[in-house]
């Protein structure tokens, strides 16, 4: 009986192939390993004797095992294996590291004297040996096979795989060529004339050349047609979802003339900017729709979001509607219910009773929230995770805003989203998201942008301290914070730990010296916090420390005192990354800058710079110029566009970071997609995607693309999917 995709790899390979896969790469299906594709490809070509191998490249040849040895390792936990190979010419060493010394003797016997195989590594050099660092090997069962696999080899190219030190890219090739022996009729995601138009191979043509390809010109094909694949399952699964919540029904949060968002408008000293008014206009619409709101707002740090939102929340609240506000952190719900408050003044605020829901709450005082939450009578609630409790219940909840989405895992966002009746959602980001990104990760959401800043900001000025080349510069540093804290301003002090040691810092008259030899962050904020205690011009200012790890009232408590000007100088860690708004505070310093990256440094310059007083944000870093790590900072100095910083970290550091862990349904999909490299292709499977459902909303005719969304996005994907 010939394999399916969906054949449990236990049927296909047997029951200790199936666990060792499934332990290794949690594969399951046949499916599943043949979407297990290789990393490269070693051209028999490359066979170099062992005398020309070039240092520093990735080659393959065949040798003979001369020497094996095991041996526990001196200096720290583990163990090592020595082996030395030859090719008949020329002699070189494999080392291998093991977790013990039994592991260790496990791997020498397999490289017994006398055995041959191909071995495969980057090439160094050891005591002027030359040498591979835990290289891949297969090894030949005896000479007539080795005579065999060498004609082979002669002939195709061989794929090398993502591996593990269980389980040899060698061993996945043979798993892969048995079930592709026995793979019986492979469904096609894309209609013939469609295929045939996009020049692309068969389902199973691509399979087979990007497996077991003859040629290099094999290879681009099949990548292209199972990259093709890849976008338009995921599209047609993002269009499917975006049309299921619009065949949901959804009450209708009308503004009425004269009610609160009028009054709300009339109230405001200012002017909406000009994206401002063409999103809330975009979102007042969404929320007199037949079908509930799904809306992404990306706006650039201080553009304005929380307006819209709250005119949003207004709106809903007109009809007695409840609007939630769900933000990443306490201190970020106490500020947003601040702000809030602050913009309705007393007239509207007892009007709509804004209330805060944290989990550190007070018993008594959380008791009185959630009552007023569950009556109706709050009909703005801004909380934290507290929101998702079961005990937690709304009267009628019609709209969930959702802050700093990236922050929140899925299943948290759909808790909040199942207490009301189909509730409308809207999405606020601050991380701008590239075009290809945002379409790929947010297909299914509607989405606007605020790029426009409100009027009266003084801008900010951005400058990277270079210790590496200037490590006088790090006095400047405070002494420039001083001057501001002089003139009445504030100052944050950012770390990226809380306390990298225990040991404090030494601070002499005229320098803070970072402590040596500190591994991770150099400063942390306790360091920091005891180094500046000595500082001749700040050890007098007004210092106060603020990091995740205090207790909720005291990080609120210290946070109010900071916004009400009676701190001056605030050393924390990314506890102030969002949302927080002192218009007195002028000045940013981030320290070990280089371990933050792009996207976080550029919302921690967005705290300063905020109001009339000019915004200074100094980048210090011991980063070589010319790392990657450097380039991430110079880039952010380089600009305050977030939309161009969010291009430069996808260059950077590529989208699997970029998309983040609670995407973890998108991730586990692309596979070979890349949301960069594979914009086009990705706008190409988009408009075939909408083609193929607006002929066939069900997929009836196309079951070879309902399959693969089957296979491709499992139910967790999918609700992964549902949940962004």
């Amino acid at each position: 009986m010939s394999l399916t995709l969906d054949s449990s790899l236990e049927d296909a390979l047997g029951a200790t192939p199936a666990k060792t896969l499934d332990r290794a790469f949690s594969m399951k299906t046949v499916g599943d390993l043949l979407s297990h594709y290789p990393r490269r490809y070693a051209d028999p070509g490359e066979l170099t004797p062992i005398r020309e191998l070039p240092l520093g490249e990735t080659v393959t040849i065949v040798a003979e095992v001369l020497s094996s040895s095991a041996r526990a390792m001196r200096n720290r936990r583990g163990a090592m294996v020595d082996v030395v190979i030859g090719d008949g010419i020329g002699k070189m060493s494999l080392t291998f590291f093991a977790k013990n010394l039994g592991a260790a003797k496990w791997r020498s016997e397999d490289l017994a004297v006398g055995r041959r195989g191909v071995f495969s590594g980057k090439v160094g050099e050891f005591n002027g040996m030359t040498q591979f660092a835990h290289p891949e090997y297969e090894l030949f069962d005896d000479e007539d096979a080795a005579r065999r696999r060498a004609d082979a080899r002669a002939a195709v190219l061989i794929p090398i795989y993502p591996a593990t030190s269980s389980l040899q890219t060698w061993q996945i090739a043979k798993f892969i060529a048995r079930v592709l022996d026995g793979l019986g009729e492979v469904p096609e995601p894309l209609a013939a004339e469609v295929r045939t138009r996009e020049e692309l191979l068969t389902a199973r043509e691509a399979l087979e050349q990007i497996h077991r390809p003859q040629t290099r010109n094999d290879i681009d094909p099949a990548v292209r047609t199972l990259r093709m694949h890849e976008a338009l399952t995921l599209q047609t699964a993002l269009l499917q979802q975006r049309d299921a919540v619009r065949a949901l029904s959804a009450t209708a949060r009308p503004a009425k003339p004269g009610g609160l968002v009028e009054r709300f408008d009339a109230s405001l000293p200012y002017d909406l900017t000009p994206d401002q008014q063409t999103v809330g206009v975009q979102v007042a619409a969404d929320l007199v729709g037949s079908w509930p709101m799904n809306r992404l707002v990306q706006g650039e740090v201080g553009s304005g979001k929380t307006l819209v939102a709250l005119r949003a929340m207004l709106q809903v609240a007109e009809s007695g509607g409840q609007a939630a506000l769900i933000a990443p952190t306490e201190v970020l719900a106490g500020q947003h219910l601040r702000s809030i408050a602050k913009m309705l003044g007393p007239q509207l605020g007892p009007l709509v009773m804004p209330t805060l829901l944290t989990g550190q709450m007070p018993a008594a005082e959380r008791r009185k929230a959630a009552l007023r939450v569950a009556s109706g009578q709050a009909l703005i609630v801004v909380g934290t995770h507290a929101l998702l409790g079961e005990k937690t219940t709304f009267a009628d909840l019609g709209l969930v805003v959702v802050d700093e989405q990236h922050r929140f895992g899925v299943e948290q966002r759909e808790a909040l989203r199942a207490k009301g009746s189909s509730p409308h959602a809207l999405v606020l980001t601050a991380t701008p998201i590239p075009r290809t990104v945002a379409m790929t990760v947010f297909g299914d959401l509607d989405t606007s942008v605020i790029r426009t800043m409100p009027k009266g900001r003084a801008g900010i000025e951005s400058f990277v301290a270079p210790l590496a080349e200037h490590p006088g510069w790090f006095n400047r540093v405070w002494e420039r914070a001083a001057e501001e804290i002089a003139q009445g301003r504030q100052v944050f002090a950012v770390c990226a730990a809380i306390d990298t040691t225990k040991k404090t810092a030494e601070a002499g008259e005229q320098l803070i010296v970072p402590p040596d030899g500190a591994s991770g962050p150099r400063w942390g904020v306790v360091q920091l916090d005891e180094a500046l205690e000595t500082h001749p011009k700040l050890g007098g200012v007004r210092r106060a420390v603020l990091h995740g790890r205090m207790p909720s009232d005291e990080k609120d408590a210290i946070m109010q005192a900071f916004a009400r000007g009676e701190i001056d100088l605030l050393v924390a860690t990314t506890v102030i990354e969002v949302g927080v708004d002192v218009p007195n505070a002028s000045t940013m310093i981030v320290l070990d800058a280089d371990r933050f990256g792009v996207s976080q440094l550029h919302q921690l310059r967005g705290r300063v710079g905020r109001g009339g007083v000019p915004g200074l944000c100094l980048l210090v870093t011991e980063a070589e110029a010319g790392s990657v790590a450097r380039e991430r900072v110079d880039a952010v100095a380089a600009t305050l566009d977030g939309f161009a910083l969010a291009e430069v970290d996808l260059d950077l550091r590529g989208e699997g970071d970029v998309l983040g862990a609670a995407q973890a349904g998108v991730r586990s999909s692309l596979k070979l997609l890349r949301v960069v490299k594979d914009s086009g292709l990705i706008v190409r499977a988009r408009e075939l995607a909408e083609v193929i459902l607006a002929a066939d909303p069900d997929l009836e005719k196309n079951a070879g693309l309902r399959s693969a969304i089957e296979r491709r996005v499992s139910d967790d994907d999918r609700a992964a999917l549902a949940k962004n």
